[in-house]
C-alpha cells in the first residue's frame, strides 16, 4: 500500500458510535428495510407471470420474518443498555 493511502486510512475506525455487532444490525436492518420496500414494485412488475409473482411474494414474506427477528435483537440490545 502507498503511503498516501496509509495515511488516507489511518484513522478510520477510531470514533466509533456503538459496538461493530450493534453496527452490523443496524446496517443490515437498513438494506432489509430497502429490499422490503422494493417487493411489491417486483410483484406489480410481474403481472401475468403468476410463479414469478409467487416467487417475489415468498421472497417479501421471507424478509418481513428477518426483519421481525433484526428488530427482536435490536430491542433486545436497547433494553441491555448495549447500544
Amino acid at each position: 500500500m502507498s503511503l498516501a493511502a496509509e495515511k488516507e486510512l489511518a484513522h478510520i475506525g477510531e470514533s466509533q458510535g456503538a459496538a461493530d455487532h450493534d453496527h452490523d444490525m443496524v446496517h443490515e436492518l437498513s438494506k432489509r428495510l430497502d429490499a422490503l420496500w422494493r417487493y411489491d414494485q417486483y410483484i406489480a412488475n410481474a403481472e401475468g407471470m403468476p410463479d414469478l409473482q409467487r416467487f417475489w411474494q415468498d421472497l417479501k414474506e421471507q424478509e418481513q420474518k428477518n426483519i421481525r427477528q433484526l428488530k427482536g435483537f435490536i430491542a433486545e440490545h436497547c433494553r441491555g443498555e448495549c447500544f
